[in-house]
């Protein structure tokens, strides 16, 4: 009986200390020079709409389901996803435009797990013609998934979705 306090004491207690030097935020993103002006690329970005034609989640699945609400490009302009175990189910809603600077939005993960992260695509001049486009997101690592985060890493996960997704946008723009 002693040593299974013990056994369990001691898995308590590794539990604890992985708790505590377990990552508890994530931020990936990429970036990519198009041979565009900024004005052409940003009004272009602010679509959900056109999104899914140089995300490379959208190529996943074909036959994902989506609903657009609210006005394309604008703050409240909302879509909803659900498609295959590669794309889930999901949300992603605008909250901010800086415009001809930033698009802030919020993804919410219904499926396969929930979670709701921070995306983010900026613009910046490089020159008259070129623009530097960064994408990324960010969100919270939630116990006992911050855990698993010792053991996996966002930015390899994502990082190369990012680039594939970029790659397609500058072809797509170019």
């Amino acid at each position: 009986m002693a040593t299974l306090l013990y056994v369990l004491a001691g898995i308590v207690l590794l539990v604890l200390i992985l708790a505590m030097i377990a990552p508890k935020t994530y931020n990936v993103s990429r970036s990519v020079e198009i041979a565009k002006p900024k004005s052409e690329v940003f009004a272009y970005l602010r679509s959900l709409k056109k999104q899914n034609e140089w995300s490379p989640w959208g190529k996943r699945d074909p036959n994902m389901q989506q609903k657009f609400t609210g006005t394309d490009g604008e703050v409240g302009s909302m879509n909803y996803w659900n498609g295959n175990k590669e794309v889930g189910e999901g949300e992603q809603e605008i909250t901010r435009i800086v415009d001809g600077e930033r698009i802030e939005s919020e993804l919410r993960f219904l499926k396969p797990w929930k979670s709701t992260s921070d995306a983010y695509i900026t613009t910046e001049e490089v020159d008259a013609n070129t623009t530097k486009v960064t994408w990324g997101f960010s969100g919270k690592n939630k116990f006992p998934m911050s855990i698993m985060m010792l053991f996996m890493n966002m930015d390899k996960m994502i990082g190369k979705d990012f680039e594939e997704g970029l790659a397609s946008l500058k072809e797509r723009l170019e």
